[in-house]
């Protein structure tokens, strides 16, 4: 079994979509109508094959408490990971990026929060040790 299919509420389909490809980068996979919506999925070209973050419409209000939830208590709603967070953090900026301060040594890791412009924190990670299996 394998995750194919992440997804993440947005509050404008449109709005991710210019983000999530053109101040990150990512590729654009599927933009299939769907009524009032449309299947909208994206990947890092850094990322594993096959995995896509669906750009989910915030269709019905509990998913707007949720969201709205999360963002007020500074929780991020997904987490990317890099092996060089200066640069991706300096790369991103360039790009307009908000960024909710500086990358931040927190154990194992160095970490910083952004905001996607949708309503959403994402947690950009760089890993200090090398998990045994990933070598």
């Amino acid at each position: 079994m394998q995750i194919k299919f992440s997804p993440l509420l947005v509050d404008d389909q449109d709005t991710a979509l210019r983000f999530y490809t053109q101040q990150l980068g990512f590729e654009t996979c599927a933009d299939i109508p769907m009524g009032p919506y449309r299947f909208l999925t994206v990947r890092s070209p850094e990322g594993l094959p096959g995995v896509e973050l669906v750009l989910q419409p915030l269709g019905f209000e509990p998913a707007r408490t949720y969201q709205r939830a999360l963002y007020e208590a500074g929780m991020p709603a997904a987490a990317f990971t890099t092996p060089d967070i200066a640069a991706e953090h300096a790369r991103l900026k360039a790009r307009g990026v908000r960024f909710r301060g500086e990358p931040q040594a927190m154990g194992p890791i160095i970490s910083v929060l952004f905001e996607d412009g949708c309503g959403n924190l994402i947690h950009l990670v760089q890993p200090l040790v090398t998990p045994p299996d990933a070598a």
